[in-house]
């Protein structure tokens, strides 16, 4: 895997042929599990995948599913939620970079690229929408880590849209 600027990530993305543009998959990495969403195919809107759970020891078989999804869903890089807020030595976000480090020396994903992006909130803003609704704890955590990633993916996805719009605007 390969960090890009988060710019960068999407004006590569669009430099390919329209056959061939890919969309983004959205990463909220958490403790014991990984929120995933997926963009729709013109990169403007942002849903709901899955969850994975997260194990030191199912890392391979994370990337193997990883690899599945790029091919599925034509993707053309991942989208990681990263807690900007805090201090770069904070646990949270040793984690998410642990995780990617992880994934990299499976040696699975070779030539993805990813990019970071503030999750600042996402689990906060879905709990506060999800917690009204009285589910099952387990129901409810994976709503809120699917939708804790859709949240970071559309933010994702918004900002370089606007920012595309301000370039072709000029």
């Amino acid at each position: 895997m390969k960090y890009v600027r988060p710019l960068s990530l999407f004006h590569e993305l669009l430099k390919t042929s329209a056959i061939n543009q890919g969309r983004f998959l959205g990463l909220d990495v958490g403790d014991k599990y990984v929120g995933l969403a997926v963009s729709d195919p013109l990169n403007k809107i942002a849903s709901p995948l899955s969850v994975l759970l997260r194990k030191k020891s199912n890392i391979e078989l994370m990337a193997t599913d990883f690899q599945s999804l790029i091919s599925e869903l034509s993707l053309g890089g991942f989208i990681v939620g990263y807690p900007f807020d805090r201090q770069r030595g904070a646990p949270d976000a040793v984690r998410v970079k642990l995780f990617v480090d992880d994934l990299c020396k499976t040696g699975k994903l070779e030539g993805v690229k990813f990019t970071y992006w503030d999750e600042c909130f996402t689990s906060k803003n879905v709990e506060l929408l999800v917690k009204p609704l009285d589910l099952h704890p387990v129901h409810a955590k994976s709503i809120m880590d699917k939708f804790a990633a859709v949240g970071i993916l559309q933010g994702y996805l918004d900002y370089v849209n606007k920012k595309m719009k301000l370039e072709s605007a000029e």
